[in-house]
């Protein structure tokens, strides 16, 4: 069935009052069943599922997987399926609605976690305590959401914003409840079998996994004596490496240095490849010259120069070169660099994400009466609940991490004017701006007050968990506003879908990056290790030490480097904008490139160019193969991360409760 809209005419001509009276007449559905117990459960469950492997991945990637339509998929053929056993009725189109709405909630709450929170607790020292983590995560996003009430009615009644993001969303649910049913089916095995398999494959390569089976379900020690528990080896190339070992074949190097000391490894994760399928082969391939350009050229350049050397720990151990050490040394610098330089120049060069924003509105600015003020938010729990929520969260930035409540405060307007063009970024092209927008509050701050790391750190995390949940909810209400959804409804739902990613996630986080030792002992010292390279933090680490120390304890030719990056970021994004996001390379990417491991960054590539040669080998719609590779990319790309992520995440449980 179609979905009705109004005219560009009408949108530029209609007060806000017609606007709302005619989507009052046309399309709203009040009687239809939206915020139920049963999605408000599935959603709840759903989305803490969806959060643990979001987690995983951005700790593996630095990269936010959205969760928003594989949660439509799977509450569709969940309840499609249950509908048509008997078991219960099926879902209505807004109930599944509500469900992705709170799903996709608890997906982005989650993101301070392998990001601005992991950076402070590295730079302090400190292992934040659990429930403060939950605490902050979740006043923080209340102000979010408090401030997304006015604008709903702003950018959604008023200007009719797009949110391509939403606007997908509600043409997927449209589709699926009164078009083909079976393509939803369908979507939903494919991503089914295919999480299957990546999951069967993670459990052969987890030692954990292994463990269990080997061991305590078929007992091969005891009744075949099995000597060592046999796993597949995710780094292939050790195939490789145990036969050159012994028969003093060949080992690969770069200017002298091992390439394993570089961490260039040839690595089957199947997560990654669904990750690189996700982030297109123009972001892959920046991503894959930069990991190029730094492992595999100035990295062993500069431990020929002496720039990049082992390292002594404080207890006398001799710390190796490795792909860790590199990044720590010198290589952190210059990426760091591209990525906050491309993103602050990709920000203001386009000036309509906030141009005009605080201008006086014109003939659509006209209010009349509110005739959905019975089902809208109430203006004043905004109005209240804005000053409120930003006070205690004022208060608790300074209460837990000890930033001087003053700063903690007089960062809120600086953040809520970001958020706006956050927002607005949103609305015109589903991309949050948040890692230029928490540069330039981590700047800000940090000039203030250089001497603590967290003055400058936690205001930037309060921006970017801000604007993530203004802007997302928006985007959320989106799909809603066009199926006939009560705005009410979604709100309650995002806070759900908040509660579920911080109960999931914030256990999570200390089980995966915090393990205790054999004396119950955690220590920050073990958030950044080969297997999560924690990326997203490193660049917030960075900042704040380059806040903390200047640049003169840096060697020159780390100076030189982040000269040449800066003017290569400016270059690269201004050619973006010139050629109009044809330009094959992000700075961005490039500097992400840098910080992650090479092994993930070629992995992830593969992935790309395994979706993009199948996308153009199957252009033709209504083939099969267009049918799997190209309307099917998102199941499959979903399948890999979610099948490896649970088991992956299966595997750490595993091995502490056989420890």
């Amino acid at each position: 069935m179609a979905l009705l809209h109004l005219t560009d005419e009408q949108v530029q001509t209609w007060s806000r009052e017609q606007k709302d009276r005619w989507w009052l007449e046309n399309v709203y559905k009040g009687d239809m069943a939206q915020l139920t117990l049963r999605s408000g459960l599935t959603g709840f469950l759903l989305g803490g599922i969806l959060s643990a492997t979001g987690l995983y991945i951005g700790a593996k990637t630095g990269i936010g997987v959205g969760v928003g339509l594989t949660s439509v998929i799977l509450a569709f053929a969940l309840f499609r399926a249950l509908a048509n056993s008997g078991v219960v009725k099926d879902f209505t189109i807004l109930e599944n609605n509500c469900t992705q709405s709170i799903a996709t909630a608890s997906g982005y709450v989650v993101g301070p976690l392998y990001s601005s929170l992991a950076a402070v607790m590295v730079v302090t020292g400190a292992i934040i305590p659990w429930w403060q983590l939950m605490v902050w995560l979740f006043v923080v996003s209340l102000i979010g959401v408090m401030l997304a009430f006015p604008l709903k009615r702003k950018f959604i009644n008023e200007d009719q914003a797009p949110f391509p993001e939403g606007r997908a969303c509600g043409v997927v649910l449209d589709s699926l409840y009164t078009g083909n049913a079976g393509e939803g089916m369908f979507k939903a095995r494919l991503l089914g079998y295919v999480a299957a398999g990546a999951a069967l494959y993670q459990a052969l390569i987890s030692t954990g996994w292994m463990k269990l089976v080997q061991l305590k379900l078929l007992m091969l020690d005891q009744w075949a004596g099995l000597k060592q528990v046999w796993y597949f080896h995710e780094k292939l190339d050790q195939y490789y490496y145990m036969w050159a070992d012994k028969a003093g074949g060949w080992i690969p190097t770069i200017l002298g240095t091992d390439v394993r000391q570089l961490g260039m490894r040839l690595t089957l994760d199947v997560a990654m490849i669904g990750v690189g399928g996700l982030m297109g082969i123009a972001v892959a391939t920046s991503c894959l010259v930069g990991a190029v350009i730094n492992f595999g050229v100035l990295a062993p350049l500069m431990i020929q120069l002496g720039d990049i050397v082992p390292r002594t720990a404080a207890d006398g151990t001799v710390i190796p070169i490795n792909r860790a050490e590199i990044v720590n040394q010198w290589s952190l610098w210059w990426g760091v660099t591209m990525m906050v330089v491309g993103a602050l120049v990709g920000l203001l060069a386009k000036p309509e994400l906030y141009k005009g924003l605080f201008k006086r509105g014109q003939k659509t600015t006209t209010k009349g009466e509110d005739v959905l003020r019975h089902i809208e938010v109430p203006l004043w729990v905004s109005y209240i609940g804005v000053p409120v929520t930003s006070l205690l969260g004022a208060w608790v930035t300074h209460a837990f991490f000890g930033v001087p409540f003053w700063i903690a405060l007089i960062s809120l307007p600086l953040i809520f004017v970001l958020t706006l063009i956050g927002t607005n970024s949103m609305a015109l092209t589903s991309w949050v701006p948040t890692g230029a927008m928490s540069k330039i509050t981590q700047f800000t701050m940090g000039a203030i007050d250089r001497a603590n790391p967290a003055s400058n750190l936690m205001p930037a995390a309060m921006t970017a968990e801000i604007a993530q949940n203004t802007a997302h909810l928006l985007s959320d209400i989106k799909p809603g506003y066009m199926l006939g959804g009560k705005p009410r409804h979604q709100a309650i739902g995002h806070v759900i879908g908040n509660v579920a990613g911080i109960a999931f996630c914030v256990p999570l986080f200390f089980l995966l990056f915090l393990p205790a030792d054999s004396n119950g002992v955690r220590s920050t010292a073990t958030i950044f290790t080969d297997q999560f390279a924690m990326p997203a933090a490193l660049q917030w680490k960075g900042v704040a030490d380059l806040i903390a120390n200047g640049l003169s304890k840096l060697p020159p030719s780390a100076l030189i480097s982040m000269a040449v990056a800066a003017v290569a970021a400016v270059v690269i994004e201004l050619l973006r904008v010139k050629f109009k996001g044809k330009f094959g390379l992000s700075a961005v990417a490039i500097g992400l490139g840098v910080v992650l491991p090479p092994e993930y960054t070629f992995t992830m590539w593969v992935g790309a160019l395994l979706f993009w040669l199948m996308g153009r080998k199957h252009k033709v719609a209504g083939t099969k193969g267009h049918r799997i590779w190209v309307e099917g990319l998102e199941p499959i790309c979903a399948g890999l991360i979610a099948g490896a992520a649970l088991m992956g995440i299966g595997n750490a449980i595993i091995n502490v409760l056989l420890a």
